[in-house]
């Protein structure tokens, strides 16, 4: 009996010890998709700041992502490297000599690395990434493991910046200053800043999934005339037309989809320029929204949002090829000549050529690979622009937001409804692909 009640004390003591043990330890929270979103809206800050142009934004967090997933392909079988399906993607192995790090955290800081290195202003990420490190340190993240998840993320993001750096864009530079087309119907700079062409040689740049920048080529747009009863005289009317009066609820939707960061507003004695997003950066903010209110774990998100950035910046690379291939003059400047010399559009006009319509390229691009994760009828609350003084817009499919997307480039008045509808098939001819490649089906 006294054996009994000795090992009846030796458990309870022992019971109390490890509560206390318990009690004692805080356990680290583990990051979710959210921690991938607030990284885009740190690039996307800095990017604004910067004035980035849409494709280099693209190109900006297409690399990003990569370093974040990087890190999640190394250490989870169920997610595959880049290597054998990207375009020139390395394989990259993994570092055994780094231990003990934390895989989410280590995919975050990957992703904060390699954008501080590939953005101009990117030293302004390293203030946020030292707030979210002492974040993850008051949460209860081991000290060794914050420095172990450091030293992992940076040594993946210095593989994938060697990766980015041979993709041609840093030969950009050295090409020749593009000049416009001194010739009829062709694309000319628009007021009020008359601002040069933006990256007329980015379709030189790698492309990471597609074969080539004119895989899925466009048809020619409508041809230019100046004859009253030409099908492009008859695009220049539908523009001209129903572009006055514009309803309310279609300028709503241009100024929800405007994504225009060259936007400016001339007072008659400065011009000042609006704080705005790219329109990737919207995309790439929708797929936050969908991955938290699906549900998705953090390295189902990251694997999303990866699959959207580097649709992002194919779909743009092979948009440009095609807007300095037709170099087509834009609404705004032909209805001004042809028709109305005081005819404005309700947005301001971007600076490059018309045709195809990015817009609908890069929209239908995203939702495509969103719908294969997703579904068809996936409802959700796009409260991306909220920040930027925009009410949040309902939608109940991918779809119908590209489509929405697309459409309010005519609602502004800065796209023929040919660059649109032609811009939406090749958009989602890019997606597809995109798709079928990353699941080894074609």
């Amino acid at each position: 009996m006294k054996r009994f009640f000795h090992t009846i004390y030796f458990i309870l003591l022992l019971m109390i010890e490890l509560t206390g043990c318990t009690t004692r330890t805080k356990q680290p929270p583990v990051l979710t998709a959210a921690a991938i979103n607030q990284v885009m809206t740190q690039m996307t800050d800095v990017m604004i700041h910067d004035i980035t142009n849409p494709p280099l934004a693209a190109r900006f967090f297409s690399y990003a992502c990569l370093a974040g997933y990087e890190v999640v392909a190394q250490q989870h079988p169920g997610f595959k490297s880049m290597y054998g399906v990207l375009n020139d993607y390395p394989d990259l192995k993994r570092s055994d000599s780094i231990q003990d790090y934390d895989v989410p955290l280590s995919a975050v800081l990957a992703m904060l690395q390699t954008a501080q290195k590939l953005q101009p202003s990117g030293k302004l990420l390293a203030t946020y990434e030292q707030r979210f490190m002492d974040s993850c340190r008051r949460s209860g993240y081991d000290e060794a493991i914050i420095l172990n998840s450091w030293r992992y993320a940076k040594a993946v993001s210095k593989k994938i910046l060697a990766y980015a750096k041979e993709d041609r864009y840093n030969k950009i530079s050295n090409y020749a200053r593009y000049s416009p087309i001194d010739k009829e119907g062709c694309w000319y700079p628009t007021p009020p800043g008359f601002l040069p062409a933006v990256e007329p040689w980015f379709s030189t740049v790698r492309t990471l999934a597609l074969d080539s920048c004119s895989q899925f080529m466009a048809p020619p747009p409508i041809a230019f005339s100046t004859g009253k009863k030409t099908a492009f005289y008859k695009l220049l009317l539908q523009n001209y037309n129903e572009g006055k009066p514009v309803s309310m609820e279609q300028r709503t939707i241009a100024a929800f989809w405007d994504c225009n960061p060259f936007a400016i507003q001339d007072d008659g004695h400065l011009i000042l320029s609006s704080k705005k997003i790219s329109p990737g950066a919207h995309w790439l903010g929708i797929t936050g929204i969908a991955c938290e209110k699906a549900g998705k774990s953090f390295e189902e998100a990251m694997q999303i949002h990866t699959w959207v950035a580097i649709g992002l910046l194919d779909a743009f690379i092979c948009c440009w090829d095609e807007k300095f291939r037709s170099n087509r003059i834009r609404p705004e400047t032909a209805i001004r000549k042809y028709i109305d010399p005081q005819w404005t559009p309700v947005l301001q006009t971007p600076p490059f050529p018309e045709y195809l319509s990015g817009h609908s390229v890069i929209s239908a691009c995203s939702a495509t690979i969103l719908t294969h994760f997703f579904g068809n009828d996936f409802a959700y609350t796009d409260d991306v622009e909220e920040a930027y003084g925009l009410a949040p817009r309902h939608f109940t499919s991918f779809n119908q937001a590209a489509q929405e997307a697309a459409i309010s480039r005519f609602y502004g008045g800065i796209h023929f409804m040919d660059a649109i509808e032609n811009g939406l098939v090749v958009g989602s001819k890019v997606g597809s692909w995109i798709v079928k490649k990353m699941n080894n089906t074609l």
